[in-house]
């Protein structure tokens, strides 16, 4: 069973209360909002099923969004996420990238594990016990706590995997307002504009080494099949569907054919075409990811593409084949992608 429309309603509104009434002392709540909807689409199912998730599952989505904005914004300094002192998890994340440059060194390692149990300590204790707090008082419609992780709610997770970029963008919108309307941060900030690329955008540097990796891999537009010259590193699953960065959901693509493509998804060619690219370059792409900083997991990746196609073939949405030409994603396209290791 589905959650009924105005159960989706009455989840909006209450998602709608905990911006506006809940207290926002730091940016942990937006992250867990982010890390709840993230989980959801990789995780989660289409109906009114419970999700049961981790603290460490939780805590490795906030080194993961927090990897980036521990680093110094500019000079030596980061930006501070807290109304007092640095937020805790940026300076656990800040003391462990003076050791290790990458995310990806070796998450397997005695100080990565010790980060990670630092991270979900600090996720336990902070935003999961208070983020339901809504006007003065507590109202428990996301999820229950437990000792080792919370349960989402029936209906929750489904709600998260529906309306996940919803979710994303009034988070992302308001960690940016935090951090601007926070003084201590002016002396930093000035009237610098590229705040939302800092915080949340996989850095040029990054996509430069991505692109060269996948050149060594292909030398063809994924696309229109064609040699590239001048290449874009294109996100199969839109970013403004799905805008967390993994290395798997990256192919090659001529700039005409990136642009015309813009925010659909592609048709069943191409699905099926990456499905076969992914499953045949997986450990390739994987250690481009590790060069690239950018995270490699490939049963995320599908679970994220099953996602964003059921979600076209239950609204009716078209995919792109090529410039002013589109078909219809039908039932076809997920029985693609069941096939999808």
């Amino acid at each position: 069973m589905k959650p009924t429309p105005e159960f989706q309603l009455e989840f909006l509104n209450k998602l709608r209360r905990l911006f506006s009434e809940g207290d926002f002392t730091a940016t942990y709540k937006f992250a867990l909002l982010i890390a709840l909807a993230d989980l959801s689409v990789e995780r989660g199912k289409d109906d009114d099923s419970t999700l049961q998730l981790s603290f460490r599952a939780i805590g490795l989505k906030f080194i993961q969004l927090y990897w980036q904005q521990a680093a110094p914004y500019k000079g030596d300094e980061a930006l501070l996420q807290n109304q007092g002192p640095q937020a805790a998890v940026i300076k656990a994340i800040a003391e462990y990238r003076r050791k290790y440059p990458s995310l990806h060194t070796d998450q397997s390692s005695t100080d990565f594990k010790k980060l990670l149990t630092a991270i979900s300590a600090i996720v336990k204790t902070q935003p999961i016990q208070y983020i339901q707090n809504l006007g003065g008082g507590k109202s428990v419609f996301l999820f229950d706590s437990g000792s080792d992780g919370i349960t989402l709610l029936p209906g929750v997770a489904y709600c998260l995997r529906r309306f996940q970029p919803l979710v994303q963008q009034l988070s992302r919108s308001h960690w940016i307002d935090h951090i601007k309307g926070n003084r201590l941060n002016s002396h930093l900030l000035g009237q610098d504009h590229d705040l939302e690329s800092f915080l949340f955008e996989t850095s040029r540097q990054a996509l430069t080494v991505v692109s060269t990796g996948l050149r060594k891999i292909t030398n063809r537009c994924h696309y229109c099949g064609q040699p590239v010259k001048e290449a874009d590193v294109d996100h199969f699953i839109p970013r403004s569907l799905y805008p967390r960065d993994l290395i798997h959901n990256f192919v090659l693509a001529h700039p005409s054919c990136n642009r015309s493509k813009s925010d659909t998804l592609a048709a069943k060619q191409h699905l099926e075409n990456w499905i076969e690219f992914v499953n045949k370059n997986t450990d390739n792409l994987s250690q481009i990811g590790y060069e690239a900083g950018i995270v490699s997991d490939l049963a995320s990746t599908n679970s994220v593409a099953r996602w964003g196609y059921a979600n076209a073939v239950s609204g009716g949405a078209h995919g792109w084949i090529k410039a002013s030409q589109y078909e219809a994603i039908d039932e076809s396209y997920l029985s693609s992608l069941a096939g999808a290791s």
